[in-house]
C-alpha cells in the first residue's frame, strides 16, 4: 500500500510496510519490537543500528504501555514507513490521555543523580539514538513519529 504525506512544500512517496495494533501493556513490548526489528533489518539497518531503533522503540512503548490509559486498557499502534529519501519512521499511535514527551524538559543533568528526580531519561535516550522524533495530537490520538535515516 502507498500513500502520499505532504511535507512543506515537497511530496514523499511513502510505502507502508507493516503495522500491528497491540493491547497497551508491557506484555505486548515484544510483538511491538519484533515488528521493528523485522521493519529495520528489512530496511537494510546494520545490526548496531537496528538495536539502537529498538532501544528508542522500546522506550516510547513502554511509556505508552504504562502511562496513555490511566483509567484503563486501550491499545497502541505501531507503524513501519520507509520512503524513497532512505528514512525509516516508526509510528506509534495510541488514544490514551494527550501527551507530548518531547515537550518535556531535559532533565539537569548536572545535579548529583541521587538528587535528580526519578524518570526522565527516556527522552534524551530516544532523542539521541533517532535521527529525527516528532509529535502531535490527530483527534484523540497521540502519533509519536521516531526517524531513522538509512546509512549510504
Amino acid at each position: 500500500m502507498r500513500e502520499r504525506r505532504d511535507i512543506g512544500a515537497a511530496e514523499v512517496e511513502m510505502s507502508l510496510i507493516i503495522a500491528v495494533i497491540l493491547p497497551a501493556r508491557i506484555d505486548s513490548l515484544s510483538r511491538g519490537l519484533a515488528l521493528v526489528v523485522e521493519c529495520a533489518t528489512a530496511a537494510g539497518f546494520p545490526p548496531q543500528r537496528v538495536m539502537e531503533i529498538e532501544l528508542a522503540v522500546e522506550e516510547a512503548l513502554a511509556n505508552i504501555c504504562l502511562y496513555a490509559y490511566p483509567n484503563g486498557s486501550g491499545e497502541v499502534e505501531v507503524r513501519c514507513t520507509q520512503d524513497e529519501r532512505r528514512h525509516l519512521s516508526i509510528e506509534l499511535i495510541d488514544a490514551g490521555i494527550p501527551f507530548d514527551m518531547l515537550a518535556r524538559p531535559a532533565p539537569d543533568f548536572t545535579v548529583d543523580a541521587a538528587q535528580r528526580q526519578i524518570g526522565g531519561l527516556g527522552i534524551p535516550l530516544i532523542r539521541a539514538l533517532m535521527d529525527n522524533a516528532t509529535y502531535h495530537r490527530e483527534g484523540a490520538r497521540n502519533i509519536l513519529r521516531l526517524t531513522a535515516l538509512l546509512p549510504l
